[in-house]
């Protein structure tokens, strides 16, 4: 996918090219400079109102921009951030009776080198980052940790995935309705006591320190042999970091499936929030048979103000691995380029979804544009499949509905989703037994971990590609 070449005022030409050499720095990505076609005249950003700057390139590039009213002002807003929030209920979609647009954002510039690097946390708003875990409740009552990142102070603790929660900074109410409590405590606190139950049944109390860490995109591969199929398992937790970095991952992985001859492929992606369409694009590229190569990917689609920015991205085959059929797990925390990666499959395989709920829903994207110290993302397109499909705000639904087994470490063949992967490949079913009642999450369990899961951002990133 090639870097859209989109329009922007001349005042901020400059920032935008030294944006672009920084982001080469940062990810190694090479991205061709916006043609200018007019704007607003020279002058450096600091000798302008940044709010009204903001409000002019979000009129031009925000894909719903002629909702947006005329007479609408930014004076009041404190900041960027606070005018793209404002934005969203102006982002209406045939079809559904609510604004679409949960995404938009803005973000000081070093924060997002930093996360967009690969230097990330898992929902932070401290500039000491978090404690490297993130949290979601296994039942009412019963909170668990869902993720420990291997670069983290919490892993260097021995904090495990699967590990009960029973308190916090002394606090026992460990409820579904004290979830603003616990994102506090966990996700925007430099310091914070926990105590655990390990699997064992022992415990044991830890006083955690926030702080910034590589994040791990590929955190677990693997085979399995079972019956006479051979399964790679794959747990991809996120599409942001070095690009050259990730794209040698996949290689190493999907070269390491193929030299033991998978049969089959589970990807997990419940908890992955996006980011880079171009990894996007190669994870597809990986998984899709052979026989779609050369064929319709995407269709991306900007506003009508910058449709010459339209593009078709092709399959171009990676890889030897040639199935038929894959299987995703999802859930909530399943995010945009996720979504993609997903939506872009399912013209040419059997992709089969499974999980606790139906994925996030984010057909759309956008990719930072510079205003002064911070990046604005006003939405600026969607993306649709070969069959034009690809309005999914409400998620895409599960093909199963199994419980993420939170009680389970990564990789236990006897962790929920992963098992039920597994029964259906090796049995044709995805239940133990076909009597057993399909999962249900519990609507207090659902409602707690939506909040312990906003504090994460949904990326479908825009960039260049040489």
């Amino acid at each position: 996918m090639k870097n859209p070449q989109v329009r922007f005022p001349a005042l901020l030409m400059g920032c935008f090219l030294l944006f672009f050499a920084s982001c080469k720095k940062n990810t190694d990505v090479i991205a061709a400079a916006p043609t200018n076609t007019g704007g607003t005249g020279g002058g450096a950003v600091s000798s302008i109102n940044i709010k009204d700057s903001v409000l002019l390139l979000t009129k031009d590039i925000y894909l719903w921009n002629n909702q947006i009213p005329s007479g609408f002002g930014v004076a009041s807003y404190n900041d960027p951030a606070a005018i793209m929030t404002a934005i969203q209920p102006y982002s209406m979609e045939p079809g559904f009776p609510a604004a679409v647009d949960k995404w938009s954002f803005a973000m000081k510039k070093t924060e997002w080198d930093q996360m967009s690097g690969g230097m990330g946390t898992l929902g932070s708003t401290t500039a000491a980052g978090d404690f490297g875990f993130s949290v979601f409740f296994l039942a009412e009552g019963d909170l668990r940790v869902r993720l420990v990142e291997p670069n983290a102070t919490a892993w260097q603790q021995g904090i495990k995935r699967g590990w009960r929660i029973t308190a916090i900074n002394g606090n026992t109410n460990i409820t579904t309705g004290n979830s603003s409590f616990i994102v506090n405590a966990v996700y925007h606190s430099t310091g914070s006591t926990f105590t655990f139950q390990k699997p064992d049944g022992g415990t044991v109390s830890l006083a955690c320190t926030a702080g910034n860490y590589a994040i791990k995109q590929v955190y677990l591969d693997t085979v399995y042999s079972i019956n006479s199929k051979k399964i790679g398992y794959l747990v991809f937790n996120s599409f942001l970091g070095n690009i050259n970095s990730i794209n040698a991952e996949f290689q190493r992985v999907f070269s390491r499936f193929a030299s033991e001859q998978v049969t089959d492929i589970v990807v997990d992606l419940r908890y992955n929030g996006g980011g880079y369409v171009v990894l996007a694009e190669q994870l597809c590229n990986y998984l899709v048979k052979s026989s779609a190569n050369g064929g319709l990917m995407m269709t991306q689609t900007y506003n009508n103000q910058n449709s010459q920015n339209n593009q078709e991205t092709n399959f171009r085959k990676a890889g030897t691995l040639n199935l038929g059929d894959i299987y995703f797990i999802v859930g909530r925390g399943t995010a945009s380029a996720s979504e993609l990666v997903i939506n872009n499959l399912k013209p040419y395989m059997e992709v089969k979804l499974l999980g606790p709920s139906a994925t996030h829903g984010k057909p759309v994207g956008y990719f930072p544009i510079p205003v002064s110290d911070w990046y604005i993302f006003p939405v600026s397109f969607k993306t649709v499949n070969k069959d034009g499909q690809g309005n999914y705000y409400n998620g895409i639904p599960v093909n199963a509905q199994v419980a993420d087994g939170l009680d389970k470490d990564w990789g236990d063949v006897n962790e929920a989703s992963l098992a039920s992967a597994i029964r259906k490949i090796t049995s044709g079913s995805y239940l133990l037994r076909e009597e057993e009642a399909v999962y249900n999450e519990p609507p207090a369990v659902r409602d707690g971990n939506e909040r312990l899961n906003s504090t994460s951002l949904k990326l479908t990133i825009g960039t260049g590609k040489n």
